[in-house]
């Protein structure tokens, strides 16, 4: 059994290890997120809602970059500057989503904002592994 689990997790080792690190770095965001909404902003605010996701967006990339660099995509580029250059612009891309989802889900619905954060979550790392594979992390064909 255990075989097979390792077969399979070298198959899949990559997704897998998105996976986990996509699942950390949510947690770094929702953490740093409630921390703000919980604490000094008001998400019945839409500037302080928003304010509240950017916060929690910088401090997620930050993480993310890091992880994603050496755990799931196992950078050897030797620009790393050009490469979270790279990195950074794709999660502007996905910050936007999360911000349109936070804004349609919770300002214009009225739903709760944890409940929003947590769907904008899905779509944002689905969004996030699908740019870093194709734009970021690209592997040096030889």
């Amino acid at each position: 059994m255990w075989d097979k689990l390792g077969k399979l997790y070298k198959k899949y080792e990559e997704i897998v290890n998105y996976l986990v690190a996509g699942v950390l770095t949510t947690i770094v965001s929702l953490a740093v997120y409630y921390i703000c909404v919980l604490t000094v902003l008001d998400p019945g605010d839409a500037l302080e809602l928003q304010a509240a996701n950017v916060i929690s967006w910088i401090l997620a990339v930050a993480f993310a970059y890091g992880i994603n660099r050496s755990f799931v995509f196992k950078s050897k580029s030797e620009d790393r500057l050009a490469e979270a250059v790279r990195f950074v612009g794709s999660r502007v891309t996905t910050l936007l989503m999360d911000m349109a989802v936070m804004y349609v889900f919770v300002t214009l619905l009225g739903g709760s904002d944890k409940i929003g954060k947590l769907v904008s979550q899905v779509v944002v790392m689905a969004g996030n592994y699908l740019l870093s594979k194709l734009f970021v992390f690209q592997k040096k064909k030889d």
